[in-house]
């Protein structure tokens, strides 16, 4: 299964190391989301801008009360309904590293279904940061043979887990929770 590489995983990310792994969308870059050095090296490694925002994963809804000020009180409810993988722009991110905040203070947050992430969130008792596996402005890779090498050797953990998977993902969708408490759909 994918013990082995979660247990691979684990001193890279508690070092503040980068890893390739696959999502429950594409495959992506990840680290310890509470940790600004290795957030820093995502974005070098990835050539963004550090005034874009990163996306964050959390196992469990209720993980988002010690990372987000004031989340919905129906936000569980929420989340139970989405038919695919949907991130969540929050008002309000707490406890983060201040690099993957948005300046007006948001935080992007997705909670994965996905058993191989939720492990690995799970085990690693943090947020875990996740942006596609490609240089910025470069497409997103649909599959792991699509990531390019540059990204593959500038990680320091390549996770073997779901490799040889063929199938095309796509990206989540993405909404925003308003200060009303309003949704808006950001990316469909």
């Amino acid at each position: 299964m994918f013990e082995d590489d979660i247990s691979a995983a684990m001193p890279v990310l508690r070092n503040g190391g980068l890893i390739l792994y696959p999502t429950d969308t594409i495959w992506g870059i990840g680290c310890d989301a509470t940790d600004e050095a290795a957030v820093q090296k995502v974005f070098a490694l990835k050539k963004r801008s550090e005034s874009k925002s990163l996306v964050i994963l959390l196992a469990e809804v209720k993980d988002l009360l010690q990372y987000v000020a004031n989340p919905r009180p129906d936000m569980a409810d929420i989340i139970a309904g989405f038919t695919r993988p949907t991130t969540v722009i929050y008002e309000g991110a707490l406890g983060l590293a201040p690099n993957v905040i948005s300046e007006d203070g948001s935080v992007a947050i997705r909670i994965v279904k996905d058993p191989f992430c939720r492990h690995l969130i799970k085990r690693l008792r943090k947020p875990l940061v996740s942006t596609s596996a490609n240089i910025s402005g470069a497409p997103s890779p649909a599959s792991f043979s699509e990531v390019a090498a540059d990204i593959r050797n500038g990680v320091d953990y390549v996770v073997k887990y779901r490799q040889e998977d063929t199938a095309a993902s796509a990206a989540s969708r993405i909404i925003r929770i308003n200060k009303d408490g309003s949704i808006a759909i950001i990316r469909d």
